[in-house]
Order: structure tokens, then C-alpha cells, then sequence
């Protein structure tokens, strides 16, 4: 258990500082600028979960004898359980930079949103209603609850993934005549 909730910590600890780093250098501060790093921000939040559970993995399987099977389902457990932490311990980081760090990304995110559906085309009562199920979504509960299902959802995607590059045979060991 202590390898799930320090690896899970990890990679909680390793999206947040990716927050934190992406706040002082600006990217957090208007729409523009937030839209603009999207996709840099989700390829490094992929990179830290790929690494994570990974390293997470490979150390859970170093726990095991050679001589038990550290299967596809074990590896994929392991993984999981890395996600399950890293999305409790994301809970408390994701409201502490919600509510006391940058409260106000909150806005700069259904900003954000409103200006992607601007350039599609999108205006009146239509846009109207997407910002109100977007500000329905800003709420800390709701974003709280779809953050962390959202987290489980990708990280168990990547364990599927990384489970089968991490599984390993058992390993006769010869006995001493």
C-alpha cells in the first residue's frame, strides 16, 4: 500500500507544480493565454502519468518474488491504485489552487471556453447557454467530483496501457540437490 499512496502522492504532487509553473509564468491569468497552452499542458500531465505509473509499477513488481507472476492484472491494479491516490491526493491540491491560489481561474477557464465557441460560429441564446452549463461546471463540487472521475478515467487508461509493457513471468528457481 505505501507504494500506491507515494507514487499516487507523486503524480499528484508532479500535476500540481506543472499548475504552479504554468500560474507564475502567466498562462493562468487570461483566456488567451490559457487556450494557447492547452495542449502542452495535456501532453505533460500524460507524460507525469505515464512516468509515474510506470515507475510505480516497476517498483511494485520489484516487491514480488521472481519467482511469483507479476501479471497483466497485477500491474494493472497497481497502476490503478497509483491513479486512485494521486486522484484523492488531487482533490486537496486541485482545491487549494481553486480556492487560495488563483481563485480566479475559474473565470478565465468559462472564458476561455466562450472564446473557443465564438470562433466556431457560435452566438446568441446558444453561447448564452453554454456559458451557464459551464459556470454549472466551475462549481467547486461539480468540478471537483468530474476532475476526480476524469483522473481515474485517463489514469486507468494509462495503466491498461502501461500494464502490458510491465508484467513479468515467474521464474523457476533451481533446487540445491
Amino acid at each position: 500500500m505505501k507504494t500506491y499512496v507515494t507514487y499516487g502522492f507523486f503524480m499528484a504532487l508532479g500535476g500540481f507544480l506543472l499548475a504552479l509553473v504554468l500560474y507564475f509564468l502567466g498562462f493562468h491569468s487570461d483566456a488567451a493565454k490559457y487556450s494557447s497552452i492547452q495542449i502542452v499542458n495535456t501532453i505533460a500531465l500524460i507524460a507525469i502519468s505515464v512516468a509515474v505509473i510506470a515507475l510505480g509499477t516497476r517498483a511494485r513488481r520489484a516487491d514480488v518474488p521472481v519467482t511469483e507472476e507479476f501479471g497483466y492484472g497485477r500491474a494493472l491494479l497497481a497502476g490503478f491504485l497509483i491513479t486512485l491516490f494521486a486522484c484523492l491526493f488531487g482533490l486537496i491540491t486541485n482545491f487549494l489552487y481553486f480556492q487560495v491560489i488563483n481563485p480566479g481561474i475559474s473565470e478565465v477557464i468559462v472564458q476561455s471556453q466562450l472564446d473557443k465557441l465564438e470562433a466556431k460560429g457560435v452566438t446568441g441564446a446558444r453561447l448564452e447557454q453554454a456559458e451557464k452549463m459551464t459556470r454549472m461546471f466551475m462549481k467547486p463540487a461539480i468540478f471537483t467530483i468530474v476532475g476526480f472521475l476524469g483522473g481515474l478515467f485517463w489514469g486507468t487508461i494509462i495503466s491498461l496501457i502501461v500494464a502490458a509493457f510491465m508484467r513479468r513471468k515467474a521464474v523457476e528457481v533451481p533446487v540445491a540437490a
